[in-house]
């Protein structure tokens, strides 16, 4: 897969099929981008497990941090990283040893890993790089656009309610 550029409908695909997201690299500092998205997600009705180390078994926004993919209390279906570039390889290590397998591995902004994703999608995980998911399913549920932001996306289609404030689902073509 070109992972250069992604067609919104695999991302609202992805975002739709979702509900329950292990973010690896998880922050309980309130000015890390990691700690906003996790709140961010978490008020559109997802259900997310921090992972931290130095975080585990406190609470982060709420919801008990565990210090790996392996302590899981439940099977997720995203894993949301928020390493280096460097880091994606042993963390899908880790991924691969869950069971079941998720059905997605993302990757935050400027986190890249070819052959990371190539081992991913042979074992039948899609794969997203360098994107976020609190931009991607703003502009994909056309939220983004109240600030003022072009989101590319054009729809007269009335969207879909989720639980959580505001909450827009993300349109379907």
């Amino acid at each position: 897969m070109n992972h250069d550029a992604y067609d919104n409908a695999y991302i609202g695909g992805i975002l739709n099929s979702v509900k329950t997201i292990a973010m690896v690299g998880a922050s309980a500092n309130d000015v890390r981008p990691s700690f906003f998205v996790l709140k961010y997600l978490l008020a559109k009705g997802f259900l997310v497990f921090p992972i931290n180390p130095g975080q585990a078994g406190k609470e982060i926004l709420g919801r008990m941090t565990y210090a790996s993919l392996a302590h899981l209390p439940e099977p997720v279906d995203m894993v949301d990283i928020f390493r280096a570039s460097a880091a994606v390889p042993g963390i899908l290590d880790e991924v691969l040893k869950l069971n079941p397998l998720p059905k997605v591995l993302w990757m935050q902004l400027g986190v890249r890993n070819d052959e990371a994703a190539v081992r991913a999608e042979a074992a039948g995980i899609k794969v997203v790089m360098n994107r976020c998911p609190k931009i991607e399913y703003g502009k994909l549920s056309g939220e983004i656009g109240w600030t003022g932001v072009n989101s590319g996306v054009l729809s007269s289609k009335k969207p879909l309610m989720r639980s959580g404030f505001q909450s827009f689902g993300v349109r379907q073509k």
